[in-house]
């Protein structure tokens, strides 16, 4: 498949998605957003290198997994890199989320991005603003991010808000 740049990996979360998921933290961010709860992994030069198929070797390793999240770090910026181990986890019938500090309608922008959103089930869109932080807010960080669901907004060419 391929290389990519990571901060590291979590086999069994809660907390970044609906349900058991394996959460891959990307290693490299633009956004740097103040008050970011994976600083760590802003660093473009952090991390370790680890290959796709190994990753995919360790999700299917995990029968009690629902589903599979793309975290970081910024997905979008190793969109492309992260397609091939999407497609085989969505033939594998995992669903896939994603964390992002780009908007859902930037992405559509962007063609390696746009092309990973056809894998995505849900994307939580936007920057975290510390001003806006809450701790009540599921699945999100500040009030301003939006759970997208992907599939239905691609299908109906406008963007729907799950969450």
């Amino acid at each position: 498949m391929s290389i990519i740049r990571l901060s590291g990996t979590v086999n069994d979360s809660i907390v970044d998605g609906q349900g058991l998921r394996f959460t891959i933290f990307v290693q490299g961010c633009p956004h740097r957003c103040e008050g970011c709860h994976n600083p760590e992994t802003h660093d473009f030069e952090g991390g370790y290198d680890a290959d796709t198929e190994d990753i995919l070797k360790e999700i299917v390793g995990n029968p009690l997994l629902d589903g599979v999240t793309f975290s970081g770090g910024e997905p979008m910026c190793q969109a492309e890199k992260l397609l091939p181990l999407a497609k085989a986890l969505r033939q594998r019938g995992l669903s896939l989320w994603a964390y992002t500090g780009y908007t859902y309608e930037a992405l559509l922008e962007m063609p390696a991005a746009a092309a990973l959103l056809q894998e995505l089930d849900v994307l939580v869109d936007g920057p975290f603003v510390l001003e806006k932080r809450s701790l009540d807010l599921q699945f999100k960080g500040s009030s301003n991010q939006r759970g997208i669901d992907v599939q239905k907004s691609l299908a109906e060419g406008r963007t729907i808000v799950i969450f």
